[in-house]
């Protein structure tokens, strides 16, 4: 999660796709340069530890657009990968 959301502060966009699960991802992520991401808090987390394969991270992001603050509240759901490691799969 905190490799994804340093991906959307420095506009990363190959990085996100690359993290993001077969079957949900996008064909490309166009991210707005105006958007300045500012902070990541995670709320909490629910499974994903190293015997699982799935879990779930609730997360609020800020950022400022506009001359204007704003934050993103979201729960993700990651999953593993055919060669073990964890991407993100959706909002749930």
């Amino acid at each position: 999660m905190r490799s994804r959301y340093s991906a959307f502060a420095v506009g990363a966009e190959d990085y996100l796709l690359q993290t993001w699960y077969v079957e949900t991802r996008p064909t490309a992520v166009e991210l707005d340069p105006k958007q300045k991401w500012t902070g990541l808090e995670i709320l909490g987390t629910r499974k994903g530890g190293p015997q699982d394969k799935m879990g779930t991270v609730e997360f609020t992001a800020r950022f400022r657009q506009d001359g204007a603050d704003h934050e993103h509240h979201e729960v993700s759901t990651f999953v593993r990968d055919d060669s073990g490691r964890w991407v993100y799969r959706e909002a749930i």
